[in-house]
């Protein structure tokens, strides 16, 4: 009965601890009318600069999120939910917001997909657009399967710059990768944009290690007789595509393959916004280009926006972040809140994608935790007593922990005194030091809520930014839910919290900063437990299927005890 009180009580604390987080979980999920009552003041004067000086003046339009391929980097084997027919962007809803961007000072749009060209009003589309004054380029992105059969059509009517998707020179191999026959009819579509004069012809190549990174030089030989720009592009994760590390092959390596067969290969110039970096071969009628998303990405000069088939802005590829102008448009909004809308949007977009900074940067990837949840187990059965969970980060790593501590430090438990009841320790004749800490946890939602935290279509909102101000809360208030903590002041708290398709999980990281005489430990693990209990909170009228699961300290610098940091052995389990 007294553990079921006490256990009671805890959750009764927990539920008043949370309740603030319901009203910053509403604030967040503002409806359009609310958005535009609040901040139609903002008098944002130039809506297409974002906060850090980016000017965009290139928009991608998606015209639709139908493909007739099925690309393994791009779509799950079992395929994807389709948006219904009557929430996608009609043509003159794409026009109105083209028309729109452009009297903002947007003179590039791509059309995209899906695949563009199997939208049947694609033609009417590029004419409609190429009548809007000020538009320089209307460019597409295809797969080429259809443009022996379009592409004229679609030049009279305005297209003026084209990219084609082609990851193989190998009929075989294509058919593997786009589970579908084609390539033929790719080739041949090149072949017509260069007799019809587009120039450059672009032509998209994701390279795969053990896919097709055996063909670069093939593809560098595609330019030696033929006018085209072949571009490399870094394998980058897609919802689905089953990202792997070890599948990208990274620029370097990619022109070092070159140099070795091509010993003249050359430097070119590039553009101030260009996304390639461009190189030529001596006597080659094309040029080759690498696009280095994941390596070295681009995003300090990036002047791009997206708009997808259903009408929502994208102020960036990797963002999840999205504010649907589809619904500002049916609802009547007037133009200057539509720009109002688009203008608080770039200014909330961030200085680069995550992509590049968590997974190829450092940052918290080696707390990535891979694989499938396992069941707890208590330490005690899980290692020997010789086995050591912290490593030291100065040279006296190699003693294990046992030997810096002496016997009375290992026997005795620091909260609870002599007669063995709880008592707080007594911290005043320690020294200020600056001490910090880093834990991390995981919550198992399943891969339906993972996309539907994803696409930002829970209905109590953005889980993934509510969490991380939960977790801020979590690790302020650590001292009034944890009974024997001291009440410190903090200098810095960092939450993270980023899906993990491959374990259809959240991974949540925080770093907890202090100058005082005591560590931030228990902040840093508080702050990943309450963000992972707030996921858990907003996402469980959908499932209650949820595991929160391999909380841990990860490090901690400062204090007598000296720094920790936890084995990458124990990092990837």
């Amino acid at each position: 009965m007294k553990n079921t009180y006490i256990i009671s009580s805890q959750l009764s604390l927990l539920k008043r601890f949370l309740k603030p987080f319901d009203n910053v979980r509403k604030s967040l999920h503002l409806s359009i009318n609310d958005l535009s009552k609040r901040e139609r003041e903002a008098k944002i004067t130039d809506p297409l600069t974002d906060s850090f000086g980016r000017y965009h003046n290139y928009l991608r339009i998606s015209l639709t999120e139908r493909c007739n391929l099925r690309c393994t980097y791009c779509m799950p084997g079992d395929g994807v939910s389709l948006t219904p027919r009557e929430n996608l962007l009609t043509t003159d809803e794409i026009v109105h917001l083209a028309r729109l961007f452009v009297k903002q000072g947007v003179d590039k749009i791509r059309l995209t997909g899906g695949e563009p060209t199997v939208r049947k009003d694609v033609t009417e589309i590029v004419g409609r657009l190429n009548e809007l004054d000020g538009l320089r380029t209307i460019a597409m992105t295809t797969n080429g399967l259809t443009l022996t059969r379009q592409l004229v059509n679609l030049q009279k009517a305005g297209l003026n710059l084209l990219n084609i998707s082609l990851d193989t020179l190998q009929p075989a191999r294509y058919e593997q990768v786009t589970r579908r026959k084609g390539w033929e009819r790719v080739i041949a579509g090149i072949d017509l944009a260069i007799q019809l004069g587009f120039e450059p012809v672009k032509v998209n190549c994701v390279v795969m290690r053990g896919f097709n990174d055996d063909e670069i030089s093939d593809f560098a030989r595609f330019t030696l007789d033929r006018k085209v720009d072949v571009r490399f592009i870094e394998y980058m994760p897609f919802t689905g595509n089953g990202w792997n590390d070890n599948c990208m092959v990274p620029f370097k390596e990619m022109l070092s393959v070159l140099s070795k067969e091509f010993p003249g290969i050359e430097a070119l110039e590039n553009e101030p916004n260009d996304t390639s970096k461009a190189f030529k071969i001596p006597g080659a009628q094309g040029k080759l280009g690498f696009i280095t998303s994941m390596s070295k990405n681009f995003c300090g000069t990036c002047n791009r926006i997206r708009l997808t088939a259903d009408g929502n802005l994208k102020v960036c590829l990797f963002g999840n972040a999205e504010i649907s102008l589809r619904d500002a448009l049916r609802n009547n909004c007037s133009e200057e809140d539509l720009l109002t809308m688009v203008g608080l949007a770039l200014q909330r977009k961030k200085k680069q994608h995550a992509a590049t900074s968590w997974i190829m940067h450092g940052g918290m990837h080696k707390y990535k935790i891979l694989g499938t949840p396992k069941p707890f187990v208590p330490a005690i059965q899980q290692e020997t007593v010789s086995t050591r969970w912290f490593s030291t980060t100065n040279s006296s790593s190699s003693l294990n922990e046992d030997d810096k501590f002496s016997k009375e430090d290992k026997a005795v438990l620091t909260h609870v005194d002599h007669s063995g009841k709880a008592n707080m320790v007594n911290v005043s004749h320690k020294s200020t030091s600056k001490r910090s800490a880093t834990a991390c946890g995981r919550i198992f939602v399943g891969a339906k809520v993972c996309e539907l935290i994803r696409n930002n279509n829970m209905k109590k909102g953005d889980v993934l930014t509510v969490a991380r101000i939960a977790g801020i809360q979590g690790a302020k208030k650590t001292s009034e839910v944890i009974p024997l903590c001291h009440n410190i002041f903090i200098s810095s708290i960092k939450v993270n919290a980023d899906i993990d398709d491959e374990t259809n999980s959240v991974f949540i990281t925080a770093t907890v900063e202090s100058e005082g005489r005591t560590g931030v430990e228990m902040e840093a693990l508080t702050s990943v437990s309450i963000a992972a209990l707030t996921i858990y909170d907003m996402c469980k009228a959908v499932t209650h299927d949820m595991l929160i699961y391999d909380i841990k300290l990860m490090e901690k610098t400062g204090g007598t005890r000296g720094d920790f940091r936890r084995k990458s052995s124990d990092t990837t389990q």
